[in-house]
């Protein structure tokens, strides 16, 4: 089976997406992850990024669908994965849908000021890139990391004003994306609102649910 994880920054998809992988034994895949991995590699497309991100462009659609179809073509992922960052637009959606289509896209839905209190009260570790939370999940000392002892600080993109910044790009230029996936009848709208344990007991109940029907519909 083959799920995209949907929804806006802070929505929660990494963490969801995490989850899944571990209950249900599908690779999960960041398109964060496939930029880090194929810079660190040295491949052909992950120099052209690396040349982007360095000068402080934006990764095009082009790069990114590149990226994503030579990380889809691997032997890991053959049994099915979690795309969790991808696709941020419809080029890219119409992109996947023609070499490796969805079987079904969770949109994890979440209010604007949601977002905000989520992503506004985010830290990160700055050796290892832990995520902290100042009210969800602080850590045990506070502007220290719990693993590794790094110091924690504000990325400049999770102040109040980037936030909501970031969700108006969002909505221009990404929530588009849902009309796009209900068309092709592969959208399941989840509740997002709730904590993180609340949502992944509906989150799983539902995946549960989309795999026994697969499984019932290619046994008949």
């Amino acid at each position: 089976m083959k799920f995209v994880f949907f929804g806006a920054p802070g929505a929660g998809k990494g963490t969801m997406a995490s989850r899944a992988s571990t209950a249900f034994g599908l690779q999960h895949v960041s398109t964060g992850e496939i930029f880090r991995a194929a810079m660190r590699d040295g491949t052909p497309l992950g120099l052209r990024v690396k040349e982007v991100i360095e000068s402080g462009g934006l990764v095009s659609d082009e790069l990114t669908i590149g990226l994503v179809r030579e990380r889809l073509a691997m032997p890991d992922v053959s049994k099915g994965w979690l795309l969790d960052g991808f696709p941020r637009t419809i080029p890219q959606a119409e992109a996947l849908a023609s070499f490796c289509p969805e079987d079904y896209v969770i949109d994890l839905e979440v209010s604007d000021e949601k977002v905000v209190e989520r992503l506004s009260g985010r830290s990160m570790c700055r050796s290892c890139g832990r995520i902290y939370h100042t009210t969800f999940m602080p850590p045990a000392k506070p502007g220290f990391c719990d693993d590794c002892g790094g110091e924690l600080y504000t990325r400049d993109d999770d102040k109040e004003t980037a936030v909501r910044h970031r969700l108006e790009t969002y909505r221009e230029q990404t929530s588009p994306l849902v009309q796009f996936y209900e068309q092709r009848g592969t959208l399941v709208p989840i509740n997002g609102e709730a904590d993180a344990d609340s949502v992944w007991a509906v989150l799983k109940g539902v995946i549960e649910g989309l795999l026994a029907g697969r499984r019932n519909g290619s046994s008949d």
